[in-house]
């Protein structure tokens, strides 16, 4: 009977050692898979780290991570500036250009004008900048309009809008034929394709020999009188 008795308690005993090694294996098992799943919070956690740095955080030495949004911000501000510079109104195109022009002369000058007029039409804000080339078609030749020495401004023209220049002639009243024109040439400023247009001012100029007034164009801008 003792023997019987001692055999339980040997059982006993060896089942409550294997239910302990069971709980120390599981606990054992439990924090082997606790530990990738650690190891990927932690990384999780880097990257929402890394995340915050990019948006202009900083490193523990106080400077800023390589590769973060502090070097997004200053491309994004470098594209504003491309963007900027990009946004500048493109000069006119003479095709975008609607040119007309019209005897604009006022009654008691001794000399003749023409006023020129510049319509954008071409959809687009555009710039304008310098003096339009003039040219007066004649039966002697072809004339060139001189300068009046007058700066010339840069204008941004939108869509629809419309700028104005002034041509100033002498008047023929010399009782000759004089030099007949037949035609008015224009190119707009820092363009090379041009227009011809029928005259509009008188039908000719007084024969001289290079000491008279001379053909004269004026800025844009200009209310006619060349200037």
């Amino acid at each position: 009977m003792r023997v019987h008795k001692l055999t339980i308690a040997a059982m006993a005993l060896a089942a409550g050692l294997s239910l302990t090694a069971c709980q120390n294996d599981d606990d054992g098992t439990d924090r082997g898979a606790a530990s990738p799943a650690a190891s990927a919070a932690s990384s999780t956690g880097g990257s929402g780290s890394t995340g915050s740095d990019q948006q202009g955080g900083t490193d523990a030495d106080g400077k800023s991570p390589a590769g973060t949004g502090g070097g997004d911000g200053t491309t994004a501000t470098g594209g504003s500036g491309g963007s900027g510079e990009n946004g500048k109104a493109a000069k006119c195109r003479t095709d975008e250009l609607e040119i007309t022009a019209i005897d604009a002369t006022v009654g008691g000058d001794d000399r003749g004008t023409v006023a020129v007029d510049l319509k954008n039409g071409g959809g687009r804000d555009c710039s304008l900048a310098g003096h339009a080339g003039v040219d007066l078609k004649t039966d002697s030749g072809t004339l060139s309009a001189e300068r009046t020495g007058e700066p010339a401004p840069s204008v941004v023209l939108k869509d629809g809008e419309r700028i104005t220049f002034g041509i100033t002639y002498p008047i023929n009243d010399s009782g000759g034929s004089g030099v007949r024109i037949t035609g008015l040439v224009v190119t707009p400023p820092d363009e090379t394709k041009s227009v011809t247009l029928d005259w509009p001012g008188g039908a000719t100029l007084p024969v001289t020999d290079g000491s008279g007034t001379p053909v004269q164009v004026g800025p844009l801008g200009s209310a006619g009188q060349g200037g």
